[in-house]
């Protein structure tokens, strides 16, 4: 039997899509311009769909750092943190993201998605506990799978229904909440204040994922936890280099007096090679930059308040009643509106993330827009105008 025989229905659907001229799944970056601009199938085209949310991927200090790095330490590691894989610089950038959360300690993993794995299984173990908001990111759910805990899930954002399920474990089993500031696909925030103060109600430790909030929620840049005043709440934080930061690689912090233990149990992060010294000196560059970014905060902000209201008032179905993050998702009617859409929305020179069912909640098929605070204001008005023209094109009925 052929054990790809599984997935025929995948490639079917794959099959089925009403592409012609451009392909989601198989976009070429062939020059980045800037932050905000690259050439994709020979057009110069605005790059909205890149998750760069405080543009530091040009960022000059991240740059020449990673530079130096190579010059000085060459390509790669070749080896696990535990291992070859420990270099100054990789003790240099935990103490920096450890002073950037005010927290004691400080793990850098390869990627974000091994940091979740890597916390996630090793805290949840046999007989414990993790409850997880059901709309959660595919590494949350395989950091679950990878350990030995129950998973118990409770309905996206919704207090309540978290706190009937608590209610229902044993008071002393060991318990982990993990949820998420800004969810990635909707780009709607949690309530996270409310779930944080539920979770303590119930003795749970907690674990705050900001990958898709930190740079530019909270007065420094932490995410919804600092921007809702209950840090204090927080056991752990998971975040990525991946979104803000422009880089790559993923990091958890913590307070915990045993959280170095993590470091010998943490089966993503022994047995992986640690990130090369390149991307270490860029992370700590951005990192101290965003720190200092208030600026750049405010106007990614800007930018995002303004492309909501702008496709609001063109008449889009928009997934959230207000710009709660840079992410702005357009609810399309159906797949094929929704492929012709984006097709149409590249020919027109935008690019953005196409979001389909598994990756989107209750099967929804989205056009996914991320700014970036190197957005010009021209540039947003321009990405709401294509987005007007791509719906006559194709057809799509607006509600101004």
């Amino acid at each position: 039997m052929d054990l790809l025989d599984k997935f025929d229905s995948i490639s079917a659907l794959r099959a089925s899509l009403p592409f012609e001229k451009a392909d989601p799944f198989t976009v070429v970056m062939e020059e980045i311009i800037s932050e905000t601009e690259a050439v994709i199938g020979g057009r110069r085209t605005i790059l909205a769909g890149t998750n760069n949310y405080m543009g530091m991927t040009f960022n000059e200090d991240a740059i020449e750092a990673a530079k130096q790095a190579l010059d000085d330490f060459g390509t790669g590691t070749t080896g696990s943190r535990s291992l070859n894989g420990t270099y100054l610089s990789h003790k240099k950038l935990e103490e920096t993201i450890a002073d950037f959360y005010g927290m004691e300690h400080c793990m850098v993993f390869s990627t974000g998605y091994q940091a979740n794995l890597g916390m996630i299984s090793a805290l949840g173990g046999k007989d414990d506990f993790v409850i997880i908001d059901a709309d959660s990111h595919a590494s949350i759910y395989d950091g679950c799978s990878m350990g030995n805990a129950t998973i118990v899930r409770f309905k996206h954002n919704d207090v309540e229904n978290m706190e009937r399920r608590l209610k229902r474990l044993p008071e002393d089993a060991g318990k982990l909440v993990v949820i998420e500031g800004i969810y990635s696909m909707l780009g709607d925030a949690a309530p996270v204040k409310e779930l944080l103060e539920v979770a303590k109600k119930y003795g749970c430790m907690t674990l705050v994922d900001e990958a898709h909030s930190m740079g530019f929620c909270g007065e420094n840049g932490r995410g919804i936890a600092e921007a809702e005043g209950v840090e204090h709440l927080v056991d752990f934080y998971v975040g990525t280099f991946s979104k803000s930061v422009g880089t790559v690689g993923g990091f958890a912090v913590s307070n915990h007096p045993k959280f170095d233990v993590l470091r010998y149990v943490s089966r993503p992060y022994i047995f992986t090679a640690s990130p090369p010294p390149s991307v270490v000196a860029s992370a700590i560059k951005s990192i101290e930059a965003i720190k200092r970014g208030s600026n750049r905060r405010a106007h990614l902000w800007e930018n995002a308040k303004r492309l909501h209201a702008g496709l609001k008032e063109a008449g889009f179905d928009l997934c959230t009643d207000k710009a709660e993050s840079p992410i702005i998702a357009v609810h399309l009617p159906d797949v094929m509106i929704g492929t012709k859409f984006w097709e149409q929305l590249i020919m027109e020179g935008v690019y953005v993330n196409m979001a389909a069912p598994p990756a989107t909640p209750a099967g929804m098929f989205l056009m996914r827009v991320s700014v970036c605070a190197q957005h010009t204001t021209e540039q947003i008005d321009e990405i709401i105008k294509r987005f007007k023209i791509t719906a006559e094109k194709v057809g799509l009925d607006l509600k101004p």
